[in-house]
């Protein structure tokens, strides 16, 4: 009898806030529901690792413990700083933080983040207490829509500035909005990055690749009993049926652009 394949849940977090922006709302998530689901986290034995060391445990072949999670966030809300580090500690429990690099607050800043973001200095504090900082663009568009110069200084800024303020180069990315295409997993593969993650919705497993890693989204809206559910891998067709019906047909729509701006002279 075959081995069942590992699967692994790898939630998606954005902001962990009181009082998020209206923009950054739905994909907030209040400080004490964060603590909760760390609580759901610890009682269920999970335990959480970096996209660094799972990504390395499936290239490698190496061992994995009996309930891996991943916590992650995108964009770099402030939130992550001043809320999640405290619960994160508080447990023991790493994460991975993927910095969209033009909307942090500092010298890149280029103006369009939904809500707080962090600092640099609270990057690097974040780094020292053990939290993965990945790559997630410069100016967070979407990636699969950019042509292929302006596509390569998306990731590579990001690359660049990371390795630059935080002393060490990202080796794991995030796609923003989760889009991506084969175009996008070479550009950001011939850069450097040894994995990336998209959205997806599902749980991840070792035969998606590691450049198509999939993740759960948790909002707003997710109560700690639909969060024990999802971590666990039931009920995820129900809890995500609006997701994936606007996701495929956003995908109509953005292959439909992109065959108009490939037609267009000079697109």
């Amino acid at each position: 009898m075959s081995e069942r394949p590992r699967v692994v849940p790898i939630l998606m977090y954005h902001a962990v806030t009181v009082a998020p922006t209206p923009a950054a709302r739905e994909l907030s998530v209040p400080p004490e529901a964060f603590a909760e689901q760390l609580a759901v986290l610890a009682d269920g034995g999970f335990t959480p690792l970096t996209t660094a060391a799972l990504a390395a445990a499936w290239r490698g072949g190496g061992p994995l413990p009996d309930r891996p999670v991943l916590i992650t966030f995108d964009d770099g809300y402030e939130g992550v700083y001043r809320h999640a580090l405290p619960a994160l500690t508080r447990y023991g429990f790493p994460a991975t933080l993927f910095v969209a690099t033009g909307w942090l607050r500092g010298p890149y800043d280029t103006g369009g983040a939904p809500d707080t973001m962090l600092d640099w200095d609270q990057v690097r504090k974040l780094a020292a207490a053990g939290v993965e900082i990945g790559g997630h663009s410069h100016s967070h568009p979407q990636l699969d829509g950019l042509g292929d110069e302006r596509l390569r200084q998306e990731v590579l800024r990001c690359k660049e500035i990371l390795a630059e303020e935080v002393g060490t180069p990202p080796e794991s990315f995030a796609y923003p909005f989760g889009h991506s295409s084969r175009r996008v997993r070479h550009t950001v593969r011939g850069l450097g990055f040894r994995q990336a993650l998209a959205v997806g919705n599902a749980l991840a497993a070792r035969r998606q690749g590691p450049y198509a890693l999939a993740r759960l989204t948790v909002r707003r809206r997710t109560d700690t009993e639909e969060f024990a559910r999802i971590v666990e891998g039931r009920g995820l067709v129900r809890a995500f049926a609006r997701d994936r019906v606007l996701t495929k047909g956003y995908a109509v729509v953005r292959r439909s652009r992109q065959a108009v701006r490939l037609c267009t002279p000079g697109g």
